[in-house]
Parts: C-alpha cells; sequence; structure tokens
C-alpha cells in the first residue's frame, strides 16, 4: 500500500534584521547627564562670581564665537558677508556675554538667574505642550518640530515663573506674566535664529562638544537671545531716563 505523503509545512524563518524595524536608540540619558552637568558648572561659576565667572564667560564666549564663524564661514563665501558675519557675531555673542557680567557684578545677580530661569521654562512649557497637543507647525522649513502650541506652552510656562519671582520677592506686579511670556517669544525666537543658521549651512548642529545636545550653540541659542533683548531694553531705559533728567 502506498504511503499517502502530506504536504509539509513551509519553515517560518526568523525574519532578518534588516526585515525588523529598529527604534532608534534614545539618548534621553546623556542628555541628561550632559545637562546636570552644564547645569552644575554654570551654577558653581555664578555662584563663584569674580574671576572663576569671567573665566568661565570667556571660555563659553569664545566657544560660541568659533560656533558661530563654522555657520558663518559655510552660510558665505564672500570675503565681506564673512566680515559682516563676524561683526555680528562679536556684537551679538559679546552683548550677551558683557550683560552677564554686569548683571553679576553689580549685585543683581537675582535678574540674571530669572532671565536664565525664563528661558528653562519656555523650553520645558514648549517640550511638553508641543508633545501633549501638537497641532500645526510655526515654521516647518525651518524647525519642523516648533509648534504653535508648544510656544504658547513655553509662553505660559515663562509667565508662571515670572509671576512666583515676584510674589517671592514681594513685589509682584500685573506686568510680570506679560514680560515673562514676551521673554518666552524672545526666547524662541532666538532658536528659530539659529536653526535658520543650521539649514543655511547645511549642518544639523552647530558643533558637537555637548553630548546629546551638540554644541553650546544648540543649547545658549535662546538665552543669548534673551540677553540681547534685555541689554537693549535697559540701554534704551537708561538713555531716556538720563535724557528726561536734563530736561
Amino acid at each position: 500500500i502506498g504511503r499517502i505523503c502530506r504536504p509539509r509545512k513551509a519553515l517560518r524563518r526568523p525574519m532578518s534584521e534588516e526585515a525588523v524595524p529598529l527604534k532608534p536608540r534614545s539618548d534621553l540619558g546623556i542628555r541628561t547627564l550632559s545637562g546636570i552637568a552644564m547645569m552644575l558648572v554654570a551654577a558653581g561659576a555664578i555662584w563663584l562670581g569674580g574671576w572663576p565667572f569671567r573665566i568661565f564667560i570667556a571660555a563659553i564666549s569664545a566657544g560660541l564665537l568659533r560656533e558661530w564663524l563654522r555657520l558663518a564661514w559655510q552660510i558665505s563665501n564672500s570675503s565681506g558677508g564673512r566680515l559682516k558675519w563676524t561683526m555680528l557675531g562679536v556684537a551679538y555673542i559679546g552683548t550677551a556675554s558683557a550683560l552677564m557680567l554686569f548683571l553679576r557684578e553689580t549685585g543683581t545677580t537675582y535678574v540674571l538667574l530669572a532671565l536664565i530661569g525664563v528661558v528653562i521654562a519656555t523650553d520645558t512649557g514648549a517640550y511638553f505642550a508641543g508633545r501633549a497637543i501638537g497641532g500645526p507647525k510655526i515654521a516647518p522649513s525651518i524647525s519642523p518640530s516648533k509648534t504653535w502650541a508648544g510656544l504658547l506652552g513655553g509662553m505660559t510656562a515663562s509667565a508662571v515663573l515670572m509671576c512666583a519671582v515676584g510674589l517671592y520677592a514681594g513685589i509682584f506686579s500685573f506686568a510680570q506674566p506679560l514680560i515673562g511670556a514676551a521673554l518666552a517669544i524672545i526666547s524662541q525666537a532666538g532658536d528659530f535664529f539659529e536653526s535658520w543658521m543650521k539649514r543655511k549651512a547645511g549642518v544639523k548642529d552647530s558643533g558637537a562638544l555637548l553630548p546629546g545636545h551638540g554644541g553650546l550653540f544648540d543649547r545658549a541659542d535662546g538665552l543669548i537671545a534673551v540677553l540681547v533683548a534685555t541689554a537693549i531694553v535697559f540701554g534704551v531705559t537708561n538713555l531716556v531716563f538720563s535724557y528726561l533728567i536734563k530736561i
């Protein structure tokens, strides 16, 4: 009697590594550790003041200017264009650095800490609001991850922080949340400006000094813009008061 042969079942081979979609590795741990290290170094320099703080600011300013020139020289190939970018970088970064030194050495460190806190609050509020709500992008061709919801979240967080600072200092006014919201917009504008420079230069990060974060300019873009705007306001206010006193 002939044996009835049953068709064998096709053996299932495990999917190759190429066929299995691999999830991108998260760099959250590296970003967190390097972020904590940066905050500790900056906090230590601010607390010490004097020459340690001056050396810290000089080193950060030199690193920022180096990254600025790296981007600028890829944006422009002409000597005239590079000269203009260099002068703009010296003025932009120099103004922010000068204000930080001024605030620390004139006994108004609380203003410096408040400005740094505003930028941190803006980034944090924008991150969580953007992830939770999403929605339309502000300028996807410049920064694809920035949303209007994130901007509103950053403005809200910054306004709340300014209210808390005012209440703690006993000098609360209804102008403080408006100032916080305005500074959040300026911080995000500084972020967009640096993103635009990177797009024009054709690079992802301004540098590779900070693990998980990129370069110094990637981390300080919003703070530089806030410091420069604050310096301009301080300067204009002093000029107006000086003029009124002479009258």
